[in-house]
């Protein structure tokens, strides 16, 4: 008998083992392809790194600096590419596990991948013949490299994969992941509703209960997506007594999948531009080249409608005028990284003659969006790089393939432009665009866009200057330049929102006799605050509270009172403004609904008390930009001109931020003369490789408010090159 269990002991342990090498080894072997076609032709480029190891890449033709650009890339951020190409392929679950595998759901429902193979053979064969030289790229190092890959069987990748990931992450950038994540909760839609929809209360009247974890899920571009904003300046040479001048000062995360990597590129066949991408593009979404430049800003207009589909008893068919459709299902299997092991779950992918469908405990919702189904911006951001005159560069603007982001433009010549640039669907007069629709209208599912010229824009306005800090685009060029609402029709959808800093930068550039660079560099790098929206609700409402029986929250409260409303690190209430404020800024601008302003104050009041024993600490002593050994204090705050948005909170009490002033750049035009720039990042060129002299060597620069070199010119390059190699696919 004690045999007999024995027996059965080993072969249960036996299975075990079995199943626990299954699962720790099925996922690469069920991803592994055998259908990638490779290119065949040979690429060679050259890759010299500057002072500050910023790759600039060249080539004879346009698809040779491609290759460059993923093999420079690799050698500085390898990890975070796997990451975006895992994304890419529906495998990122694999690597990140359960927030990972929600992207990947969001990869399935919004066909990516389909869309990737409907459109990318019909690009134009020189964005083809660039998108497949960077996956050349991307799987040369990977098998140069093979101790440095996550996944199996992840490379090789081809064009067509890069190009699914730009089909994925586009529509984040407008929001969507504020529609998906409460449709998937069942919890109320984060937007402006009309009447009240049972089953979705008004955010004004709910508590959003959405945890930053679901936050990450439901967005590829990561938990910071929905605070994503920026900064744009552009001054004409009469405003600024001197060059024509464009100021990029984007706000995104400062690491992982929208990070920006800066780069410089230049080939034989014209194309020569300095700027910056993100992970998985093979060109640099803003910068300038030797005639233009342009920066982009996060827009976030009424581009999704949702729609509440009538369903049959059996929940197959949905009513769609008089007939009844069969509802679209499709299984798939999305790996979820649990430790070692990585488990198979299925789920069910739904869509409807409107797009996407999502069930939940409320029934089942459709969702349609700007851009749907729509590869071009694969084209036109390439298009845009090689651009050398405004009409030019409106034209390929003006085909609406980039779905949305404002453009702030300017020129050699002196002009100067802003374009609210959105895929805004067409839609008709008297329906309630802002509620959830009635699925089962024909009438209600729109197929085109509005046309370009409908759109908000600016063209050298008699100020002399445009701005944009995410905010509505009737507040752009100054009293007298500004465009009106009221000529702009409600179903657009243009958002009417004023951020602190627009109210700071319009009021700073409307004061301005002149806007040379040192004036623009204080405007920049403002760290004020407007008593005004949600800064005045939040003061007011500080104001209003009886704290007459807690005389520490009484002594904080008087500290914020009597603060200046400077984020400079100065002011003893510095530190304390700023855990209040972010708050507020975020859930006014997330449409979520507000805390309590008591409720923050003790907890701001009990952090700063806990970890610095006061609080009036220094703010420096409290906001840190901590990235390695480097750890230095920052200025600034949410919503600040000078902006450190995000933050982890550190086991010491301090803030490490992780997302605000990114990369920036200054462009200049003097008449006569060759374009110049300058620029910064908060860390380096090299984020995840701590070895790397670059790993935070310009972080220093970056909390002084100083800006580096760009060597955009190749004799520059070379007088200031600290490494110089060639690299080729040739065998």
């Amino acid at each position: 008998m004690t045999k007999w269990f024995g027996r059965i002991g080993f072969a249960l342990l036996l299975l075990v083992l079995v199943a626990f090498v299954a699962l720790a080894t099925w996922e690469p072997l069920w991803a592994e392809r055998d259908d990638v076609v490779e290119p065949q032709r040979a690429y060679t480029a050259e890759i010299v790194r500057d002072e500050f190891g910023v790759p600039h890449i060249y080539g004879d033709t346009d698809a040779d600096v491609a290759y460059g650009v993923a093999i420079a890339h690799s050698e500085d951020d390898f990890s975070t590419l796997q990451d975006v190409i895992a994304m890419a392929r529906g495998r990122y679950g694999a690597i990140a596990g359960q927030d990972g595998a929600a992207i990947d759901y969001v990869y399935h429902l919004l066909d990516a991948r389909g869309t990737a193979e409907r459109h990318y053979p019909d690009l134009p064969e020189d964005t083809r013949a660039l998108f497949d030289a960077y996956a050349a790229g991307l799987n040369q190092f990977a098998e140069e490299n093979p101790d440095e890959l996550k996944l199996g069987n992840l490379f090789p990748v081809e064009g067509e994969d890069v190009a699914a990931g730009f089909a994925l992450r586009q529509p984040f950038f407008f929001g969507l992941n504020g529609v998906i994540e409460p449709l998937v909760t069942g919890e109320p839609l984060r937007r402006e509703y009309g009447p009240d929809i049972p089953g979705f209360p008004r955010p004004a009247d709910t508590v959003d209960a959405a945890l930053p974890s679901q936050e990450v899920a439901m967005s590829p571009l990561g938990k910071d997506n929905g605070m994503s904003g920026s900064n744009a300046f552009a001054v004409t040479p009469e405003k600024s007594g001197g060059p024509t001048i464009l100021v990029s000062n984007s706000h995104q995360p400062w690491r992982g999948g929208v990070a920006w990597y800066e780069l410089v590129v230049e080939s034989g066949e014209g194309w020569h531009y300095a700027g910056a991408n993100f992970p998985g593009s093979p060109f640099p979404f803003l910068g300038h080249n030797r005639d233009l430049g342009w920066t982009n800003t996060v827009n976030t207009p009424d581009m999704i409608d949702v729609y509440q589909l009538e369903m049959d008893a059996d929940g197959n068919r949905y009513r769609f005028g008089e007939e009844w459709r069969e509802l679209e299902r499709k299984t798939v299997t999305l790996p979820v990284r649990f430790g070692p092991l990585v488990l198979p779950v299925q789920r069910e992918v739904l869509r409807s003659v409107h797009g996407p469908v999502i069930k939940n405990d409320n029934g089942y919702f459709a969702f349609r969006y700007g851009g749907i189904d729509n590869l071009g911006q694969l084209d036109a951001y390439y298009r845009l790089n090689k651009a050398e005159t405004l009409e030019e560069w409106e034209v390929i603007l003006a085909r609406m393939d980039i779905p949305s982001t404002n453009f702030i433009y300017a020129d050699k010549t002196g002009n100067i432009a802003y374009i609210y640039n959105a895929a805004l669907p067409d839609r008709s007069e008297g329906p309630n665009w802002r509620t959830v629709l009635d699925g089962s209208d024909p009438a209600l599912v729109w197929s085109g866009l509005v046309e370009y010229g409908e759109l908000p824009r600016y063209l050298n306005p008699a100020s002399g200057w445009l701005y944009n800090a995410n905010n509505a685009p009737y507040t752009a060029a100054g009293a007298g330049s500004d465009l009106s609402p009221g000529d702009f029709a409600p179903e657009l959808g243009v958002e009417l929102k004023q951020t602190n800093r627009s109210r700071r930068a319009w009021k700073l550039l409307s004061e301005a006799d002149r806007l040379d660079r040192a004036t623009l560099e204080e405007i920049k790098y403002d760290t004020g605050y407007a008593r005004e929206g949600y800064v005045a609700d939040l003061w007011d409402e500080l104001e209003a509270l009886d704290l007459s029986d807690e005389p520490r929250l009484a002594e904080a409260r008087k500290l914020l009172l009597d603060w200046d409303f400077t984020a400079d690190n100065i002011g003893r209430g510095d530190s304390l403004a700023l855990l209040m404020i972010r708050e507020f800024m975020s859930c006014r601008y997330q449409n979520k609904a507000c805390p309590s302003a008591r409720d923050e104050l003790v907890k701001s009041v009990d952090h700063l008390e806990r970890h610095f024993g006061r609080i009036d600490p220094p703010m420096g002593d409290l906001l840190r930009l901590r990235q390695g050994d480097v750890d230095l204090p920052l200025d600034g705050g949410s919503d600040t001109l000078r902006a450190s948005t995000l933050w982890d909170v550190d086991e010491d009490g301090r803030l490490s931020v992780r997302h605000g002033d990114s990369f920036i750049q200054w462009v200049e035009w003097n008449a006569g003369e060759r374009v110049t720039s300058r620029s910064i990042q908060p860390f380096g060129s090299a984020t995840t490789r701590p070895d790397s002299p670059h790993y935070a060597d310009q972080s220093t620069l970056f909390v002084q408010h100083r800006l580096k070199p760009v060597h955009f010119w190749r004799e520059d390059v070379l007088e200031n090159a600290k490494s110089r190699k060639t690299v080729t696919n040739r065998r």
